[in-house]
């Protein structure tokens, strides 16, 4: 019966440093677009959004 023997303090860097690349990776995907990118997506939502407000019917209210 023999078992491996691990060494604790190598375990937890390794831990660390796999937890540090999944956050680099996710701020990669947050903040590594460039400007141009950032400008075209807001162009699309804002066009779709303009589709859908000219979409909606209004009701008429008792002001009217």
């Amino acid at each position: 019966m023999s078992a491996e023997i691990v060494n604790l303090r190598q375990f937890r860097k390794a831990r660390e440093r796999l937890e540090k690349e999944k956050e680099a990776e996710q701020n990669r995907l947050t903040f590594g677009r460039t400007k141009v990118e950032k400008s075209l997506t807001k162009a699309r939502n804002d066009k779709a959004e303009k589709g859908l407000d000219q979409g909606h019917l209004e009701k008429p209210g008792k002001d009217d």
